[in-house]
């Protein structure tokens, strides 16, 4: 196995993974699923800089939701969990966004802080209010305000 492996092309081990996976999860239950990924995933993690990957596979996984890029994380990630529908991808990140900024914020020089949280504000505030009515938009931007500037 090891010999064929190391005449493939990278194309040809990319094409051979794809059509195993899918037949290696067609019948594995999701919590199996979830076991395998907590087993395998510091073995594939060993020699990577968590602080380069994360951001990559963030913005890999939601392009293919948000309808930017060829969403290839994405469609791998649904394919590894088909426990689920893909619609569950945006509440997932959105359950794990306030845990990765708060993980990775405090990682980033002092200096690039404020350029950072302000990137992220600014998209809260705009993809938030997105297809709100005024009413609702400012209800938003309140909680958003109190959040911001909590009163003591």
């Amino acid at each position: 196995m090891g010999l064929m492996m190391e005449r493939m092309s990278k194309e040809d081990k990319e094409t051979m993974m794809d059509s195993m996976m899918e037949k290696f999860f067609a019948d594995i239950t999701p919590e199996e699923k979830e076991k395998m990924m907590a087993e395998m995933m510091p073995k594939m993690m060993e020699g990577m800089n968590m602080m380069d990957m994360m951001p990559k596979m963030m913005t890999g996984m939601m392009s293919g939701c948000c309808g930017e890029g060829s969403g290839e994380m994405q469609g791998m990630m649904g394919k590894m969990m088909q426990g689920g529908s893909g619609q569950d991808m945006p509440e997932m990140m959105f359950k794990m966004m306030p845990n990765c900024i708060e993980m990775m914020l405090p990682a980033i020089d002092v200096e690039k802080r404020g350029e950072a949280a302000a990137a992220i504000l600014s998209a809260v505030v705009e993809k938030g209010s997105a297809g709100m009515t005024d009413e609702q938009r400012k209800s938003f931007r309140q909680t958003l305000d109190e959040a911001l500037n909590p009163k003591t």
